[in-house]
């Protein structure tokens, strides 16, 4: 009745799926619980060098499931507890070491920017329709939240969005920054699919690099675990694939990556 968090593999590419098709795949607390186990799913899985995360249907996420709000989000202890719920599946998917992408369709609303923001790459069908709706429901929104979304987008649009609480196209989206690309929805997933096919391509241990940096690059200085980013750099250079990757580019041929 509270829809699920499924995931499933393709050869190297898992897919995380918001699955609550009745209710536009609002996230209930269910969901956002069994978040985090299908992300260390995916994660712990050696054969899946990519992860895309989509919704069941014709929409990303369409938010978090306010028919729970008058049960879940009333007094305070109620909000700490949902809180604390959301916090480990947003922070399950910022702490994955493995490309994360994001392929959207139809609305992607509140909880569902919030989610989407934790991809890497974000790529949005024509459909697509974002929007931050909580000022117009009297809900606060995390520091956190707010933080990823205007070092994203910026301040200026960020704060428009967050003020207004109006929709965003997906033409909009991609001049702002909030997606990478723009498809047809009729090829946004292969055109997804193939996307994460190239990134899977790639030097598993680099892809851990770049994200690693980059997760570290997003904190502020003194917050910054500079011996992780050293420690997965180093790591490269230690290793087969590396040694893998300047052979085949001196024999001109297409390397082949074990992730170690």
């Amino acid at each position: 009745m509270g829809g699920r968090v499924r995931h499933e593999k393709e050869g190297a590419v898992g897919w995380l799926v918001f699955d609550h098709p009745e209710r536009r795949n609002a996230v209930s607390v269910e969901m956002w619980e069994q978040l985090p186990g299908a992300v260390e799913a995916l994660g712990a899985d050696p054969e899946v060098r990519v992860v895309v995360m989509r919704g069941e249907g014709a929409a990303f996420v369409a938010g978090a499931d306010i028919s729970q709000f008058a049960e879940q989000r009333t007094e305070a202890a109620d909000v700490s507890r949902y809180g604390s719920v959301v916090g480990r599946g947003v922070g399950a998917l910022l702490q994955l070491e493995k490309p994360l992408l994001a392929a959207i369709h139809g609305p992607c609303v509140g909880g569902g920017v919030v989610i989407a923001l934790t991809a890497d790459l974000r790529f949005a069908a024509a459909d697509a329709v974002f929007r931050i709706p909580a000022a117009r429901l009297g809900l606060g929104y995390e520091a956190s939240g707010v933080e990823a979304l205007a070092g994203t987008v910026g301040w200026s649009h960020a704060l428009d969005l967050l003020l207004t609480a109006r929709a965003v196209d997906a033409e909009e989206a991609l001049r702002i920054g909030l997606v990478n690309d723009v498809r047809p929805a009729a090829g946004l997933d292969g055109f997804v699919r193939d996307r994460a096919g190239r990134i899977a391509e790639n030097a598993p241990l680099t892809l851990r690099a770049v994200k690693v940096a980059a997760r570290e690059l997003r904190k502020a200085p003194g917050l910054r675990d500079a011996g992780a980013v050293s420690a997965a750099y180093a790591r490269c250079f230690a290793s087969e694939d590396y040694k893998e990757g300047v052979a085949a580019f001196l024999e001109k041929r297409r390397p082949v990556f074990r992730g170690r």
